[in-house]
Order: C-alpha cells, then sequence, then structure tokens
C-alpha cells in the first residue's frame, strides 16, 4: 500500500497520521518548517467533548484544563452560568503542547514517518498515485537536494500560507482581521477556579478568562477595529485593571507568562480536493472570532477525512466516499463562517435587531455560544444534505441522519465496557438498543436473541464493522440498531431486525460505484 503524503507537521498533519495509522494506512508526512512550535502559553486551542479522544493523549493530562462550568458576568453580576456535566467539558491546552504529544504518539507509530526539513515544490497526479515534489533545506550557501515522495493520496495540512494550496490553484478568498484581541497568559489565583467566563462592565469593556492547567489562565481583551499597536504598558494596564476590578481593588500577586495580539481570520478554500490531493486544517480555512475554534475544526476534518481515506487506499473505487469530504466538512465550516457574519455585527455593532433581541438571543448570548459549544457558533455540524446520507425507510431514531451521537456508554461483544466516542477513530461501530445489557453475562450474547443473525450479517458487510449494545439510546426504543460512523455520526438507525436495510445502508456508505 503506498503511503498517504502529509504536508505539514502540525498539529492537524500529525493527527491526520495519527488517525491514518489507527485504520492501518501508512503515511510519510513531509515537512518544511523549522521543527516544533514555538512554546506560547498565549497561543491555546480548546477541544470540545466530540473531540475528547484527542484530548486523551498521553502527555496531555497535566498540561489540560478542563473547565468545571462558564460564567457570564455583567458589571460584576452574573447574567449566565453553566455547569459543564461530567464527561462533557471542553479541554483547554497550550496548542505546541498539543502539538508535542500529538509528535510524541507519532514518533511510536511504525505507520507514520516524518521527513523533516523537505519544502514541498510541486505535485504530479496519475491515475493510480500522486508524487509530491520536495526539496531538502541544506546549510547556507549550498544547494539544497531534491526528492520525490510516492503515494497513493496527498493532504495539505500546511497551514495558512499552504504552499500545496497555491500548487494545486485552489482560491482562499476571505477577509482578514475581522477581530483583534490582546492576549496576557498569567499564573494568578482568580475567584472563579476552574470556571471560564466572559466578564463584561470591567475596564476596557469585555475580557474572557479561560483556566489553563496549573493556575494559569489566558486573558482575551477584544480591540476596536482601528486600534494601533498594543504597547508593552498598555498590554500590563489592562492586565492590571482585570485583576484589581476582581480583587476589590487590590492588586493580587501575579506572573505575566506570554502575552501577544491574536488575529482572526474569516476564509474558505474554494475547494477541498483536486483529484487525488486534498486540502484540510488552516490551508482549508480560517475562523476564530467569536470563539469559535480553528484547530477544534481543523482536527473534525482529520476524523472525516481519515476513514475515508483508508477505505480508498484498501478498497478503492471510493470516489463517492472521497467526494463527500468537501461536500461536508466545507459546507459545515462555511455555515460556520456565515454565522459568524452575521453574528459580529449584531454583538460589536450598535445594538440587535428587534427581531434576534425578540428570542431572547442577547450580545451576552452570542458572545457566550462559541466557547459554550451550542448554537451555529460552537455546536459541532451535523451533515443532513450528506451525499452519503441514505435515510432508511423505517428509521427509529428521532436524530436526522449525519447528527453527532450522544456518548452513551456501550458494551461489547468480550463484555467490556466503555462510551461510545472512545470507541471511534475504527470500524463502524453497530450499536444495539437493549435494556437490561449490562446484566447479561456477554458468553450468551451471540445466542440471544437478533445476535446471532446481526453476528453472521455484519462478518459479511462490504466495510469492516463492530457489533456492541447499549442500554439505551436518546429517542430510540428497544431493538433499534445504530449504524455510526467512524467520526462519530449517525449514518443510519433502522430496526434490529432489518438486516437488508443494514446491509443496504453499509453498502451506501462505502460509496462504490454500482454499490
Amino acid at each position: 500500500m503506498l503511503p498517504v503524503i502529509i504536508a505539514g507537521a502540525g498539529p492537524i498533519g500529525l493527527a491526520l497520521a495519527l488517525a491514518l495509522a489507527g485504520q492501518g494506512v501508512p503515511s510519510v508526512i513531509v515537512d518544511g518548517g523549522e521543527g516544533p512550535a514555538p512554546k506560547r502559553l498565549a497561543r491555546t486551542c480548546v477541544l470540545p467533548p466530540d473531540l475528547a479522544r484527542w484530548a486523551a493523549l498521553p502527555g496531555l493530562g497535566q498540561d489540560t484544563a478542563a473547565w468545571t462550568a462558564w460564567r457570564t458576568t455583567l458589571r460584576g453580576r452574573d447574567v449566565l452560568r453553566h455547569e459543564f456535566p461530567e464527561r462533557a467539558e471542553p479541554r483547554h491546552v497550550p496548542q505546541h503542547v498539543l502539538e508535542a504529544a500529538l509528535r510524541e504518539a507519532a514518533g511510536h507509530e511504525d505507520l507514520i514517518r516524518i521527513a523533516g526539513g523537505h519544502r514541498l515544490t510541486d505535485l504530479e497526479q496519475h491515475d493510480r498515485e500522486i508524487l509530491a515534489h520536495t526539496v531538502r533545506r541544506a546549510p547556507e550557501g549550498q544547494r539544497g537536494q531534491a526528492r520525490t515522495f510516492r503515494g497513493s493520496y496527498f493532504v495539505g495540512c500546511d497551514g495558512a500560507r499552504s504552499t500545496a494550496r497555491k500548487l494545486l490553484g485552489i482560491a482562499f478568498p476571505g477577509r482578514t482581521g475581522v477581530e483583534r484581541y490582546a492576549v496576557a497568559a498569567l499564573r494568578a489565583e482568580l475567584p472563579w477556579p476552574g470556571e471560564a467566563g466572559l466578564h463584561r462592565g470591567v475596564p476596557h469593556a469585555e475580557v474572557i478568562a479561560r483556566p489553563l492547567a496549573g493556575d494559569r489562565w489566558r486573558l482575551d481583551w477584544p480591540l476596536p477595529p482601528d486600534d494601533g499597536l498594543v504597547t508593552p504598558d498598555a498590554m500590563l494596564e489592562r492586565v492590571h485593571s482585570a485583576l484589581t476590578t476582581w480583587h476589590d481593588g487590590e492588586l493580587p500577586p501575579y506572573e505575566l507568562l506570554d502575552a501577544g495580539v491574536h488575529i482572526c481570520h474569516q476564509r474558505l478554500a474554494r475547494r477541498w480536493r483536486a483529484g487525488r490531493a486534498f486540502l484540510a486544517g488552516d490551508a482549508a480555512h480560517l475562523l476564530g472570532a467569536l470563539g469559535t475554534q480553528q484547530v477544534a475544526e481543523g482536527l473534525r476534518d482529520v476524523d472525516n477525512l481519515a476513514w475515508k481515506l483508508a477505505i480508498a487506499c484498501r478498497e478503492g473505487d471510493a470516489e463517492a466516499l472521497l467526494d463527500s469530504y468537501e461536500a461536508e466538512r466545507r459546507t459545515a465550516v462555511a455555515d460556520r463562517l456565515r454565522a459568524v457574519d452575521q453574528a459580529l455585527p449584531l454583538v460589536r455593532g450598535g445594538g440587535l435587531t428587534s427581531r434576534l433581541a425578540g428570542r431572547g438571543r442577547g450580545r451576552l448570548t452570542l458572545l457566550a455560544d462559541g466557547h459554550l459549544g451550542r448554537g451555529t457558533l460552537g455546536a459541532p455540524a451535523g451533515y443532513p444534505a450528506s451525499p452519503l446520507a441514505r435515510p432508511a425507510p423505517r428509521a427509529t431514531v428521532t436524530e436526522p441522519t449525519g447528527t453527532l451521537v450522544g456518548d452513551v456508554r456501550v458494551t461489547t461483544l468480550d463484555g467490556a465496557q466503555s462510551y461510545l466516542r472512545q470507541r471511534l477513530g475504527g470500524p463502524l461501530l453497530l450499536v444495539l438498543t437493549a435494556p437490561g445489557s449490562r446484566v447479561w453475562d456477554a458468553r450468551h450474547w451471540l445466542t440471544a436473541g437478533l445476535m446471532p443473525r446481526l453476528a453472521v450479517t455484519v462478518g459479511s458487510l462490504p466495510l469492516p464493522a463492530e457489533l456492541m449494545v447499549t442500554e439505551e439510546y436518546p429517542g430510540a426504543g428497544a431493538h433499534t440498531l445504530l449504524v455510526v460512523r467512524p467520526d462519530g455520526h449517525l449514518a443510519a438507525s433502522l430496526p434490529g431486525s432489518d438486516l437488508a436495510g443494514l446491509a443496504e445502508c453499509v453498502r451506501g456508505l462505502r460509496g462504490a460505484t454500482g454499490a
């Protein structure tokens, strides 16, 4: 099997290589950068619950803060407080820590090779392979050595200034500088340990405080569009004003760890696929305004694309399946960017429209949605209009096809118990709702009820699948069978006895010509 060639060894490129390795697909990462990202505590990312498997990487634990709650205050008074349920807490981590954990995990995978110091210079596509031409970085005054990598597919994860995107001739329209923030990372004790929040009415009108591990915090102040440089003195004045406001006029002890200005752009590549080449992460989109999470969206690209590439590499004849990556993910990110464009004038402009205000959607609510992971600004996208969506005529769950599944407790056929999202990233998951299954003896499952026929059918499906049971699933009756894609989205729900419907669903999901 030829490897998948990945351009860029940032978080998205490394995550894609790991996701492919989990599917048994080799990859080579062509990296023309200068090595690992610099350690910047003012550059962080939030991993929502749907990306929990990435937050569980070894090496992230002690540097990851799980938020217990979100609070929004207006002139010191709580106007919103949301406690995150267990297993649904956002995880806040410095981006360089995430990248280091991904790089460490990649280093232990035999299927991943990192070709450092190789600058991408050209791409050459053929019927059954793609060639990536590079020049290896050489000492000053010496000529770099040219090299060609052969691969089955290519994915450009090489950032906002993507060479891959330029070589493919894909436009990257959008707007620059839609929001600017002054950012400070500091070590201090704040009145809300473990709680993130947005505080209005303090000096400078608004500040977002988000906890990091080890009594560290990231503070963000939105800047006016015409504001110039943020001098060190101006940054200190912001820090002191916020801290003294939160501590009854007294400046508490603190340590300033990092500072900078974060600029949010809105850009979306015209195409995300060109033959055997794809774009993901910053190379495909830029966002970040109003609490939208760029790294999180890039990891969702990875989860969506990896299993489709794995099927194409193993089975071939998967053009419709590969096309669905752009159809699903580009549409989802476009919707997110559109939501930001609609919300920005409402929360930063002269006021809300009466229609919006009449729905109770005030400024403070919209400003929190991206951080809380809800609404059009923050909730994980579904793919209801996916070309893979073929709702079964006897669908048994009220959720539409393409919805991100709930994280229910499941039991595998060998009796092991876990949560559904912990099983993602491998084969299809077939989850049968079976009341009372927690007290069943797993030794008897394969001879009880629907299980014998289901087990036989699973073995004959055109895609690898794993059968498991759950006590209950929201909106599903007993003996409902959920077909869950490797990226956690619902492919179908149907009666567990509908074996022909199951086979038809998986053939449609396979996306093969003539399926």
